[in-house]
């Protein structure tokens, strides 16, 4: 880490030429990948990251810069660099630093980087065979496993001085099926903001094994139909129609841009009643969970949905600082080269009081989308195109056969207000979420949940 001396120095650079607001972010990162391919190991890779971003802030003007080279010299001439650009300001003043204690609630068992990179290669081999067991069908598996130690170092003009560690581990299996001519996949993919321990809740032959049942239950799937009808969406990875299609929406730049939907809706019923929706970087050892964000500020959880009304937005310093009010502990980044702006946590749908199984037994004729992939959003009007990567259909209040190629069309916004029953059965799923070039963990969740009314686009008419 760096001296509270050298520190000093920097952000008085920094502000040399005036501005408002300097900050250092230092960055210390190793990681570790594995992958499997026709099971042999295809790839086993090291990175080691360090380095040290200077952002200075003038009004609405945001000057960066970083480097790899943490010698004085260079922190010097890089925090020159960052506030060239600034307008000069009579008034600058730098607070004396104060070293923030910061605790983790976030407790690691068993920390990778001390786990041998053979066993982490046996999780990998048995998730590959526990796939290719589930039926000759199985005709490839993909198999990958990361982790990674993070360190950082936030302290800025105002006399912040902040540490946290991160610890983040996954495993993602996925399993082709093919009977000749039709292909489908199968993906299962847990992590948390944990160690090597991951793999005491999520065993590897059981992922393997899901990944397996779930690409071959498609391969013997009908097309799905084509029309307007209820939709039950699982619990879990099911919350990134949320996060995709509403989250974003949330996030204080874009309401600040006039580009989202929820501009100036503060205090509006934007969903049914039944929805309450939340951004939380406290949850325990969970995928988008941290002690301080890119920022400093320490994690919070933060009501953006009550009871349908339009409560909150996610703020970072910049956007917070716009409103005269306090960040939501929102601004991060991918790494030291990339200035913070306000991103999703671990981004949920509340539990409801509905059991699961009576949702589904409410509905008559419907689609079970058990679980999501990919899809595509337009932020300015969360209109969105989803694909359920495995889809039931719904008859007489019970899960029947299974559908195949079955996309959601709708809504964002539209959507939360035909949510009509939420369960109780919340459940996060880790993702890697993508904004402005930086790409960066973050978690989705909801539980079980009835749209009473979607688009369901599929392919029965050209596949019969």
């Amino acid at each position: 880490m760096l001296s509270e001396e050298r520190i000093d120095k920097v952000l008085k650079s920094a502000l040399d030429k005036g501005g408002e607001f300097a900050e250092l972010f230092f960055e210390k990162k190793e990681s570790n990948q594995l992958s499997m391919e026709s099971s042999r190991l295809e790839k086993v890779k090291t990175g080691f990251d360090l380095g040290v971003g200077i952002r200075v802030i003038n009004g609405d003007q945001v000057s960066y810069a970083y480097t790899d080279d943490i010698t004085l010299d260079s922190l010097l001439k890089t925090a020159k660099a960052a506030g060239t650009a600034s307008k000069y300001n009579e008034d600058v003043t730098i607070n004396n630093l104060q070293q923030k204690n910061t605790d983790s609630v976030h407790q690691i068992e068993v920390r990778p980087e001390t786990v041998e990179k053979l066993k982490k290669k046996e999780v990998l081999k048995t998730a590959d065979k526990s796939a290719r067991s589930v039926d000759q069908r199985i005709q490839q598996v993909m198999v990958s496993y990361i982790d990674y130690y993070q360190q950082v170092l936030i302290a800025n003009s105002t006399g912040l001085l902040v540490e946290d560690e991160r610890v983040r581990t996954r495993l993602m299996v996925n399993a082709i099926a093919s009977d000749g001519k039709i292909i489908q996949t199968g993906r299962e993919t847990p992590g948390k903001h944990v160690g090597f321990e991951l793999f005491d809740e999520y065993s590897p032959e059981e992922v393997g094994k899901k990944a397996g049942q779930k690409a071959i239950t498609m391969l013997e799937a009908r097309p799905a139909p084509s029309a307007r009808m209820p939709v039950v969406v699982n619990h879990g990875f099911g919350g990134v129609l949320f996060h995709e299609a509403c989250g974003h929406g949330l996030e204080a730049d874009a309401v600040q841009k006039g580009s989202s939907v929820y501009t100036g809706r503060i205090g509006e019923q934007v969903a049914n009643e039944k929805v309450t929706a939340i951004d939380d970087a406290t949850v325990l050892n969970e995928w988008g969970s941290f002690v301080v964000d890119d920022e400093g500020h320490e994690a919070e959880e933060t009501v953006l949905i009550k009871d349908g009304e339009l409560t909150d937005y996610m703020y970072d310093y910049k956007t917070a600082k716009k409103e005269d009010r306090e960040s939501t502990g929102n601004g991060r980044r991918q790494s030291y080269q990339s200035r913070p702006i306000p991103r999703m946590t671990n981004t949920f749908i509340a539990p409801g009081e509905s059991k699961p199984q009576e949702i589904i037994n409410s509905v008559d004729q419907g689609l079970y989308a058990k679980s999501l992939s990919g899809g595509q959003v337009e932020p300015a009007t969360g209109d969105f195109t989803f694909t359920v990567a495995e889809g039931y259909l719904i008859e007489d209040g019970e899960v029947s056969e299974p559908v195949r190629n079955a996309t959601l069309v709708g809504n964002g916004p539209e959507s939360l207000h035909r949510i009509t029953m939420v369960g109780d059965d919340l459940e996060h799923a880790p993702g890697m979420c993508g904004k402005e070039g930086q790409s960066i963990p973050a978690a989705v969740g909801q539980p079980t949940l009835l749209i009473e009314e979607l688009t369901v686009g599929g392919t029965e008419r050209e596949e019969e």
